[in-house]
């Protein structure tokens, strides 16, 4: 069994959303043989809570708008440290970067296909690395360290 067309369509528009507002590391797998409960999942994440929240915000609204589809379930609203939206057909995480580190979601489901996403989503790969070498390099420049 494999990801049905609804299901890509809603992962092609919620990946592009979060890389709209500059998600990081963006990537999709179809869980359709392994899951019941959905075909696919769409990680992405953020350095803080209140990008996790836009992101979040964006990927409902566009999915309404372009789609017509609304969440049945969303959940981790008020920390927005890893905020899930459930459409049935995909499941949306969206996690802060630490969380994202921590649960590494990808260990999970490393077997499960890779689905394709758009240019803009495909270029998100790496920049939660990028963003934290940046900012520790900051920190340690703010801190007398003379890097």
């Amino acid at each position: 069994m494999t990801a049905t067309d609804r299901s890509l369509e809603l992962i092609t528009a919620a990946a592009q959303a979060a890389a709209d507002k500059l998600a990081h590391d963006i990537i999709a797998y179809d869980v359709s043989d392994v899951l019941s409960i959905t075909d696919a999942f769409l990680l992405a994440s953020a350095p803080n809570d209140r990008q996790v929240k836009s992101i979040v915000d964006e990927i409902e609204e566009r999915l309404n708008k372009e789609l017509g589809a609304k969440p049945v379930r969303r959940e981790g609203d008020r920390e927005a440290r890893w905020v899930l939206l459930d459409y049935v057909d995909i499941v949306v995480h969206v996690q802060h970067s630490e969380e994202r580190v921590f649960y590494a979601l990808e260990r999970l489901w490393k077997d499960c296909p890779e689905l394709d996403l758009p240019e803009d989503a495909k270029a998100t790969r790496g920049k939660a690395e990028e963003h934290a070498a940046l900012h520790a390099e900051e920190d340690a420049v703010g801190f007398g360290d003379p890097r």
